[in-house]
């Protein structure tokens, strides 16, 4: 599966899509007020303004999640616009059985592993800093004023370098969780539904990667 809107026909939003095709499209201001699944209702309903709403929000996070899988920036910005490209493809299809975030992300998740496993020979040993956010690029934050010493930096480097080894060394979806959970701030019932877990299976799943996490990293900690 690639992500795509195949759940069952809700009554009620087949009301809610209805109200909305009889009245005008609604303006890029009273959307801003929505919230992203009515947005997406608004682009099924045929408003083009909505995508545009939706990859202005979504672009930088799609990027920046794209990159801590494929570690290549231009490869990242290649698959979120296929991430994009896919949402609106299924807009005519498209239930607001789940949250917008969710669906998204699950077809993210879907394409960045794909992309990994097809692609495992052409990886590059760059280095992504897991534990900084990114910057508008999706690559490395710059280094702090402060002037740290020779040492200190290397220290630090060799600190980054071995969590993004380890992190991107755990099974798949422990990977794909730690990333979502650390670096997307999403909860367990988010990450449960992108992975198509239980919230208890989630956090099972957290627990034994941050377990294996912090055992190889001890030395760092």
């Amino acid at each position: 599966m690639d992500g795509m809107a195949t759940l069952a026909v809700n009554p009620m939003l087949l009301e809610e899509l209805k109200a909305i095709e009889a009245r005008p499209p609604a303006t890029a201001g009273e959307m801003a007020q929505m919230d992203d699944a009515a947005v997406m209702l608004q682009l099924r309903a045929g408003n083009m303004a909505a995508f545009d709403l939706l990859v202005q929000k979504y672009r930088k996070p799609m990027v920046h999640f794209m990159f801590r899988m494929v570690h290549n920036q231009a490869v990242a910005e290649e698959l979120a616009q296929e991430v994009f490209l896919r949402v609106y493809r299924s807009r005519e299809t498209y239930r607001a059985e789940a949250r917008f975030s969710t669906w998204l992300y699950r077809i993210a998740t879907n394409l960045g592993v794909n992309y990994a496993r097809d692609h495992k020979q052409e990886r590059t040993a760059s280095t992504v800093y897991l534990d900084e956010p990114d910057t508008e690029t999706g690559t490395t934050p710059d280094v702090a004023d402060g002037t740290p010493t020779v040492e200190a930096r290397m220290l630090r480097n060799e600190r980054l370098n071995a969590i993004r080894q380890h992190v991107m060394a755990l099974p798949e979806r422990q990977r794909m969780a730690v990333l979502m959970h650390k670096y997307e701030e999403m909860d367990y019932r988010q990450i449960g539904d992108v992975l198509k877990l239980s919230e208890s299976a989630t956090k099972s799943l957290l627990f034994r990667a941050y377990q294996t996490l912090r055992e190889r990293l001890k030395e760092f900690v």
